[in-house]
């Protein structure tokens, strides 16, 4: 029997909330993803490219079971229906002798004849008049096309999905074949059996692989089958299984008369004829060599490895419900955290030749995090490699004689904070002109620099406040990049991703300048490009443009979300306010439930994610996201970037160092206040926040150092401790050698100080966070004498919100605390 709420707190409950958290509410919120699903038409354009690029068909979905085909010349933007699909089913169905539905007409269009465009549909191929709508079957390569399957690989990779198709699998081969569908998960689903010259016509989606296999299941070749109508032919040639990424320089030299190898802890050469050389004798079981090899391009000398170990640290956790056995399991794992000695990499030149080791000057590299971008001079003078530093603030381009060991540094980055090499290192050698870009924040902003590899000179190649997000690709010889690049234009939101070739020596292009974030779809020849830019309160939007300038050629689509509209959906709002600075613009966003009404108050929860590594608020169209089921339950949701995430700049990024308890909630709190001035709607007296690995210590946070403002939180999988997580994370953001900062940042520290209320949850076989910092929280709140929820997951990995369960424990979390009801009644 459920008691009756005490009538004070009756008296403090909001007459409103009796219409929010309610079985209604709870249904409308479940049905949700199903609901907006396939609501926006012209959403999305996936070029076939013909003749090499010239033109490109797509099929595009228009309406509810409604899909054209368009055909479209790339040079100049003229865009037509490739076919009507009603005529063309009634012709397929003459003569094929049975119905053909236009609805499931997925043609692919080959090429043209003349004035007649060759397709491939129903397992054959036709030539079809496009004003007469006469249709002939053509015979084998009767319109002069290739008639090539699909590309053949081994081993088989899971399935992927896209849009529907039909996949004609034909066995060309001397001997029987089963057919096997692979599942996205990599099992195994037999349909067919060929014999040999038979063919099957396979009902399919565009990402799916299918396997040939002998009758006795050895795999023989895979196909993965692509949007349109696509053959998969098995002429009885197995594919080569790939070696991995085939490196300029590898274990095998240059001339392929030698292969370098370990053995019992040294490192040997193999010749082509011959007895095997050994060029180390010093290696041990605990400071061995290893890879990577490099050879130098004269094949004289060799580049290894030496490592010292470095400790172990084993974590354990107990595995309580295993599916398969009744007993619980142990595990053990070796993870190492901030402080450990972490192992200790030397490099060491081989003369090959000579049969003797030539050591690096490790003076020059001391407490090294990790070596990388190891490449040769062309005249294997000179090794170039990456040297970083534990503690991350010195990061060196360094070049190494290879006769003598000798070390000098090309480039030299320091920083009193952090060097972010996880997201900004990135080095591109140019042999021809001894130069190298190079990737670097030194200016405030990241940028690209040109560097002479013999004197170490710079000049920047971009520069500006704004960023470098990545360069997508190089051309040596026009000496000119293809880069990715945010906050170049000041009107636009700066997290938006767009496009532009930049120039060694000077000269920008935009290729994109639609308001919104940005991808490139490439034509084959290079010569054209799709752009499709949208933002959350934009569905897409998808051009046509010309590389040589970035102009617009054609305007292809406009996404259409009425019907999403339709549903009550409204879009995520923008909003910006300043932070704590009083001059940065904080940017985030505003989501509400379809039902919303202006004339309510409604609490505020926050999605909080604010690790260093990058800026987490969405910034591209999508009809459903995950925190949209929280609103719908009568909340309204916040996503916001705080001071200390990535790619605003060096100093907005720096303010997270041996600061990640900050994860600028003084922003955060700003946002919400100025939203809140102008939305008489959003409740600031009933906020909540929620995350998940670093987002749930930051929600732990929230009510412990912020808890006159954040009321409520759920603490997902919590990183609660830095001295109990992984180490690369940590030292990066946090510093090395340990100091007082990780203790002043622990929420075990801060456990004492909870006001709000707070739920924690935890995998108990979490092996991203140890999750024994959860319990560390935990046993702190206890000896504090605290009042929290928490769960243990069973058998749950890192991330328990994913869990549907979970998912609903939060909701209902969230639902007592800010309406004082019984969730779902």
């Amino acid at each position: 029997m459920r008691r009756a709420l005490p009538s004070l707190l009756l008296l403090a409950i909001p007459l409103f909330a009796a219409c929010q958290g309610t079985k209604a509410d709870y249904e409308r919120s479940d049905a949700l993803p199903q609901l907006l699903q396939g609501k926006v038409y012209r959403m999305s354009v996936n070029p076939h490219w013909l003749e090499g690029g010239k033109r490109f068909w797509y099929n595009i979905d228009t309406g509810p079971d409604v899909r054209e085909t368009y055909l479209v010349d790339a040079r100049n933007g003229a865009k037509e229906l490739a076919f009507d699909r009603e005529k063309l089913a009634k012709a397929l169905s003459g003569k094929l002798g049975k119905a053909v539905s236009p609805d499931r007409l997925t043609p692919s269009i080959l090429g043209f004849q003349g004035g007649k465009i060759v397709i491939s549909t129903q397992g054959k191929r036709w030539l079809l008049d496009r004003k007469s709508y006469a249709i002939q079957e053509l015979e084998g390569n009767a319109a002069g096309l290739p008639v090539d399957s699909l590309p053949a690989f081994l081993p088989p990779h899971p399935s992927g999905s896209g849009e529907e198709t039909m996949l004609t699998l034909t066995n060309q081969s001397k001997e029987t074949v089963d057919v096997y569908w692979v599942g996205t998960d990599g099992s195994r689903t037999k349909y067919h059996t060929l014999k040999p010259g038979d063919s099957v016509v396979q009902h399919t989606y565009a990402g799916h692989v299918w396997l040939f296999t002998t009758t006795g299941g050895q795999a023989l070749a895979a196909y993965e089958a692509t949007a349109g109508d696509c053959a998969a032919v098995f002429d009885g040639t197995v594919p080569a299984r790939p070696q991995g990424r085939r490196r300029p320089n590898g274990a095998e030299s240059p001339d392929g008369k030698w292969r370098a190898l370990i053995r019992d802890t040294d490192v040997w050469v193999h010749p082509t004829t011959g007895e095997d050389v050994r060029l180390s004798t010093d290696g041990k079981a605990d400071d061995s060599y290893g890879g990577p090899f490099v050879w130098s391009p004269n094949g004289k000398y060799l580049l290894a490895v030496r490592t010292e170990a470095g400790q172990q640290h084993p974590i354990h956790m107990v595995r309580s419900s295993p599916t398969d056995q009744l007993q619980p399991e142990y595990i053990t794992l070796d993870y190492l955290k901030p402080g450990d000695k972490i192992p200790h990499p030397r490099l060491v030149i081989f003369d090959v030749a000579g049969h003797k080791p030539i050591p690096i000057d490790t003076a020059t590299t001391p407490n090294p995090w990790d070596f990388s971008e190891y490449h040769w001079s062309p005249d294997s003078k000179e090794l170039y490699f990456v040297y970083n530093q534990r503690g991350h603030q010195v990061l060196r381009l360094m070049a190494a004689d290879a006769a003598t060991g000798k070390v000098r540094t090309v480039v030299e980055e320091t920083s009193p904070t952090f060097i972010d090499y996880q997201a900004k290192l990135w080095v591109h050698y140019l042999d021809k002109t001894g130069e190298a870009l190079w990737m670097s924040e030194r200016s405030g902003y990241n940028h690209i620099y040109l560097v002479d590899l013999k004197s170490g000179k710079m000049k920047p190649v971009t520069q500006g406040q704004w960023m470098v997000r990545s360069v997508e690709s190089v051309d040596e010889e026009k000496r000119e990049m293809l880069l990715r690049i945010m906050g170049h234009d000041p009107k636009q939101d700066p997290y938006h991703f767009h496009y532009a070739r930049v120039g060694f020596e000077g000269g920008f292009t935009a290729l994109t300048d639609g308001d919104g974030t940005h991808r490139l779809t490439w034509a084959p020849d290079g010569e054209t490009y799709l752009d499709t830019y949208s933002r959350v309160d934009l569905p897409p939007v998808t051009e046509l443009r010309r590389a040589s300038d970035g102009k617009k050629l054609a305007l292809l689509e406009t996404a259409d979300d009425s019907a999403l509209k339709a549903t009550g959906w409204s879009e995520p709002e923008r909003f910006v306010a300043k932070g704590r600075d009083g001059k940065t613009d904080i940017w985030g966003i505003i989501e509400k439930p379809t039902n919303f009404d202006p004339t309510k108050k409604y609490p505020v929860i926050e999605s909080i994610y604010a690790g260093p590594q990058d800026f987490f608020v969405p910034k591209a169209f999508a009809p459903f996201r995950t925190p949209s089921k929280i609103a719908e339950l009568g909340f309204i949701v916040v996503q916001i970037d705080g001071m200390g995430t990535d790619w605003r700049g060096k100093a907005f990024h720096d303010v997270c160092y041996q600061n990640l308890a900050d994860a600028g909630f003084p922003d955060r709190i700003l946002w919400m206040k100025a939203a809140a001035a102008t939305r008489p709607w959003m409740d600031l007296s009933r906020v909540g926040v929620y995350g998940t690995s670093a987002g749930g210590q930051s929600a732990a946070s929230a009510v412990m150092r912020f808890g006159d403002f954040y009321k409520a939180a759920v603490a997902d999988c919590g990183c609660h401790d830095n001295r109990m997580d992984k180490i690369w994370w940590n030292e990066l953001w946090m510093g090395w050698p340990v100091g007082p900062a990780y203790a002043a940042n622990s929420n075990v520290t801060a456990a004492k100080d909870l006001k709000g209320k707070l739920y924690l949850m935890v995998g108990e076989v979490d092996t991203n966070v140890d999750p024994a910092s959860t319990m560390q929280v935990a046993d702190a709140l206890i000896k504090a004498g605290k009042d929290f929820d928490l769960l243990v997951y069973p058998g749950s990995n890192h991330g328990v919100l994913g869990h549907p369960y979970a998912f609903r424990r939060m909701e209902d979390f969230f639902v007592r605390w800010a309406f004082g009801i019984e969730p779902g009644k």
